[in-house]
């Protein structure tokens, strides 16, 4: 007979399921063609600017035990999804119908190697013709699940 036994937590390790509910949300939409490397490196570039122009986004900074100090980060959790080049196609033309505050990344950035040449590489292609691998948004929670309707949650 084989008998199942359950520990409790250390008091002082415990993780406490986040329960506050956020009016507003983070999310990213991935083109889901993308390799492994491409999925975290545009997830973290997309999300990089969202705290310089939302400051309420970033919480305090952390601190351990031993006094050891941390950079501050999103005090809420960052939704990640994926669809296709349609649904990312969709959901740019909804983010933009929104005016909601919003990051692209293009196909093409994967060939440049700084921001200037990122930059340059945006601007040379018309909204219509955006090759996007990776779209992020931020807003009320309502507008931003409208925004990404047909994406599922990445896997």
């Amino acid at each position: 007979m084989q008998r199942t036994y359950k520990t409790r937590p250390h008091p002082a390790r415990q993780s406490h399921r986040m329960n506050t509910r956020f009016d507003t949300k983070i999310a990213v939409l991935l083109r889901e063609d993308l390799e492994t490397w491409q999925r975290l490196n545009v997830t973290a570039f997309l999300v990089s600017g969202l705290g310089t122009n939302f400051p309420e986004v970033i919480g305090e900074p952390y601190e351990d035990a031993d006094a050891v100090g941390y950079l501050p980060m999103f005090r809420q959790p960052v939704l990640v999804f994926e669809g296709t080049k349609e649904t990312l196609t969709t959901a740019h033309t909804r983010v933009l119908s929104r005016a909601l505050p919003r990051a692209l990344f293009t196909s093409d950035l994967f060939a440049t190697g700084n921001d200037r040449d990122n930059r340059a590489a945006v601007r040379a292609v018309p909204t219509a013709e955006l090759d996007l691998v990776g779209l992020a948004v931020y807003g009320p929670k309502n507008a931003v699940d409208k925004v990404l309707k047909g994406a599922r949650m990445h896997r």
